[in-house]
């Protein structure tokens, strides 16, 4: 599996609240070729995961969002590319 994690060192210890989710688009060719795409938005706060959740849940190639722990967590098997953005305050999830 190809890990791309977009979070520095420090990150890694702060934003470790994630929605992760499948990516069905993505899934089975490239750099998923011959399994699923997984996405994670990483944010430093759990009570921010609300509003990012309903973000991740309304885009229509998103499908199985979860609110999950980024240091418990572990792709399911047939995982073949895992990506993890950063969601800062600037993400459009966060937009007023």
């Amino acid at each position: 599996m190809t890990i791309i994690d977009d979070r520095n060192d420090l990150q890694k210890n702060t934003h470790v609240w994630a929605v992760v989710a499948t990516d069905k688009f993505m899934s089975g060719w490239g750099g998923a070729k011959g399994g699923a795409s997984r996405v994670a938005w990483a944010v430093d706060d759990l009570s921010k995961t609300s509003k990012l959740f309903d973000w991740v849940n309304n885009r229509s190639e998103m499908k199985y969002a979860n609110v999950v722990n980024l240091n418990k967590y572990r792709s399911p098997r047939g995982t073949s590319h895992f990506h993890i953005y950063l969601a800062n305050d600037g993400h459009p999830a966060f937009a007023a």
